[in-house]
């Protein structure tokens, strides 16, 4: 499906209601899946999510997850503890090609039975689940954090729970932090001291629980983008937010300041206020939030403003190379962009051309990322589907809010 944005403006003021974090639930899905007492409310509606919930409710012995990474992570970990399960674990092209070598590994340093179907270091894989009795691994810090909290998840089910060696600088601690705050909140005890983390394994209360999954962060991004983007005095309201959320991408309240956009929370919702307009340059270490850098490069460059974006090794790895993606696109729109393997460099331009078509690498980011261009010109959309992956009512939400959008 490719879209046409015509260049448009937002209400003054208006309100949008985002689903539940992808993060958040489908951490929750898997411990949900370990301890069936617990209860959820406000699942993520996103395709990733689905997935997840039909993987772990299947009884086939082969599992496709298409193009959803974090589900690929931690069900090779879930399905390794699945006592005489056998599983193939299998996705889309794009999931063959990323690397899944460092998380079997230590999963079979716990014990675990997996071996890879076709190519060594990637997927699909053949798991055979069993007992774990084993306890101690180590894993590089600056991996993907989905491998480490793959791991922290499963840990309050193996028979001695879990120390975690964590060797060099460690990225993305939010989300590990945020894995460690729902093993609490479901009563599994752990500790994340210096480079070790111990995880408890859980005692067999069947107390059934209700936990409500907060509304994504990384999906409020596009609207802490559009508010930068709009006239001095335009609100958007979004829920439902806490203000001391575990999602590593809640520092956009602190990273918007840079754009005159403040956030005012109020019981369950936060209030993006475009207060002044700065056209500073933007230095940032995104090593904690690499999701956000593709939707604040895009707002640079909607205002004119230069960046240097540095801790994005990961990125390499997601559903595409999201920094050559984006030195593509914004290329294509008149921008000037320079990239290495961890960071980005936006030069100051005022150029936007007009009509151009951004293509999205099967990237359900790279898509919402560059939708807020539309307040400055008409520009298509290439696949817009993709934003299904995460935020299947983007399309619908933005146009309730003043975007002009035909198919």
């Amino acid at each position: 499906m490719q879209i046409t944005l015509q260049k448009s403006s937002v209400a003054k003021q208006s309100s949008i209601q985002i689903t539940g974090s992808k993060s958040e639930s489908n951490r929750l899905l898997l411990l949900k899946a370990l301890y069936p007492e617990i209860s959820l409310e406000n699942v993520s509606n996103s395709d990733d999510s689905n997935l997840m919930t039909n993987a772990l409710t299947t009884g086939s012995d082969l599992v496709d997850i298409h193009h959803a990474g974090t589900a690929m992570r931690f069900l090779t970990a879930y399905f390794s503890v699945q006592e005489g399960r056998e599983v193939t674990l299998t996705g889309s092209k794009r999931m063959k090609e990323r690397p899944i070598e460092v998380l079997v590994k230590a999963l079979q340093e716990l014990g675990a039975d997996i071996s890879y179907v076709e190519n060594e270091g990637f997927p699909p894989i053949k798991i055979k689940g069993k007992k774990l009795t084993k306890h101690k691994v180590s894993l590089k810090a600056n991996v993907s954090s989905q491998y480490i909290s793959a791991l922290l998840l499963i840990a309050s089910k193996l028979e001695n729970g879990l120390e975690l060696t964590l060797e060099g600088e460690i990225t993305s601690v939010p989300y590990i932090k945020m894995t460690l705050s729902l093993l609490d909140e479901i009563g599994v005890s752990s500790s994340f001291e210096g480079n070790i983390i111990t995880v408890k394994p859980k005692n067999n209360s069947e107390q059934s629980k209700t936990l409500t999954v907060e509304s994504d962060w990384s999906s409020a991004s596009y609207y802490f983008s559009i508010a930068a983007i709009s006239e001095v005095g335009t609100e958007i309201t979004l829920s439902s937010y806490k203000e001391n959320s575990l999602q590593g991408d809640s520092v956009l309240v602190d990273i918007y300041k840079h754009f005159g956009v403040r956030a005012v929370f109020n019981d369950n919702s936060v209030t993006l206020k475009k207060v002044s307009s700065n056209l500073e340059p933007l230095n940032l270490d995104l090593k904690n939030a690499p999701d956000i850098a593709q939707t604040i490069a895009v707002t640079c460059f909607a205002l004119g403003i230069p960046c240097d974006l540095t801790g994005l090794h990961t990125l390499k790895i997601k559903e595409t190379d999201r920094l050559v993606a984006l030195k593509n696109e914004i290329e294509k729109l008149g921008g000037s962009v320079d990239i290495t393997e961890k960071s980005l460099h936006l030069s100051a331009s005022t150029t936007i051309n007009e009509l151009v078509s951004i293509e999205t690498y099967h990237d359900h980011r790279m898509a919402m990322a560059f939708a807020p261009l539309a307040l400055k010109t008409a520009i298509i959309i290439e696949d817009a589907g993709v934003v299904s992956k995460s935020y299947p009512t983007f399309w619908d939400d933005l146009k309730s809010i003043g975007f002009k959008i035909t198919e």
